[in-house]
């Protein structure tokens, strides 16, 4: 019986000491990984058709890392969280962007990391979770999708029934006008010759009154030294009288002061006179003009009898 016991306690023993190494080497193995490898999340506000589990993950071109496992929002299921598995010396920085991007003939589809510049922190997780989220841009699929959308929009909108009828309108009246203009072809042919006889007279007139402005500026041009020279002694007889009136002001204050205080206020009386003067010549010419004998003779003019 004590045999049979040794041999359970050592069996025992020998699997317990098995399951430890086994643990051991399992938190090893993770210790290990996780050293090796870091993880991030990816949210895309986009369909990631062509992406799956064990897709690439590109930095600047080069592998990286992989796709571990893909997942919806639940609050909104038009965002994908991507996970994925990045060596642990890949320098992802705060600045750090995810693209979803095609490669190969087939269409294979990646995760493509840029940016990152040296002067950045490196990405850290925030405080109460596991792994950090790298910010996501818009593919070239979608820019594509997003303007290929709103071309269609504005196609729609030009080729709305208002416009489509104002077209048609202003084709309806552009072939009247057409047809207008095709039955006054001789007309407008008329108008087209008068048209080309006027341009061809302006022409020549232009040329004459060139050449009549070159030759009336050459004349100008030669009689300008005489001109000029005539302008100079005018401007200084100019100012030779200027000099001569100012010397006789001068000379004459004086008298003119004189003038101005007493002469004009001899003027009135003297303008008074003048008009009873006037007036007396006025009554002598219509007596000389009514009695020229009886002014002479010192006689009235006689009375016209009445029978």
């Amino acid at each position: 019986m004590e045999t049979r016991a040794n041999h359970v306690l050592i069996g025992a023993f020998t699997i317990g000491v098995f399951i430890l190494a086994v643990l051991f080497a399992l938190w090893a193995a993770k210790y290990t990984t996780e050293k090796s490898f870091q993880e991030y999340d990816i949210v895309f506000q986009e369909a990631v058709t062509g992406l799956s589990v064990g897709s690439q993950v590109l930095y600047s071109g080069i592998s990286v890392g992989a796709v571990r496992t893909l997942s919806l929002v639940r609050d909104d299921p038009r965002k994908v969280v991507a996970r994925i598995r990045l060596s642990a010396d890949t320098p992802v920085k705060t600045d750090t962007r995810a693209k979803l991007t095609l490669t190969g003939l087939t269409g294979t589809a990646v995760i493509q990391l840029t940016g990152g510049s040296p002067g950045s922190p490196a990405l850290e997780a925030p405080e109460g979770k596991r792994v950090a989220t790298i910010p996501s841009e818009p593919s070239a699929l979608q820019n594509i999708a997003a303007t290929a959308s709103e071309i269609v929009d504005r196609v729609n909108k030009l080729l709305s029934n208002d416009n489509v009828a104002r077209v048609t309108r202003t084709l309806e009246q552009l072939d009247q006008v057409t047809g207008a203009i095709a039955g006054e072809r001789e007309e407008i042919a008329g108008l087209i010759r008068s048209a080309r006889a006027a341009s061809e007279k302006l022409e020549a007139t232009l040329a004459s009154a060139d050449k009549t402005i070159v030759g009336l500026d050459q004349g100008v041009v030669q009689k300008l030294p005489e001109i000029v020279a005539k302008l100079d002694r005018t401007l200084a007889q100019l100012e030779n009288t200027s000099q001569n009136a100012n010397a006789m002001l001068s000379e004459n204050r004086q008298a003119i002061s004189d003038f101005s205080n007493d002469g004009l206020g001899q003027v009135g009386p003297t303008m008074r006179q003048l008009r009873s003067l006037i007036r007396e010549l006025d009554d002598l010419a219509d007596k000389v003009e009514t009695n020229p004998a009886g002014f002479i003779l010192g006689r009235e003019q006689p009375k016209e009898f009445e029978p």
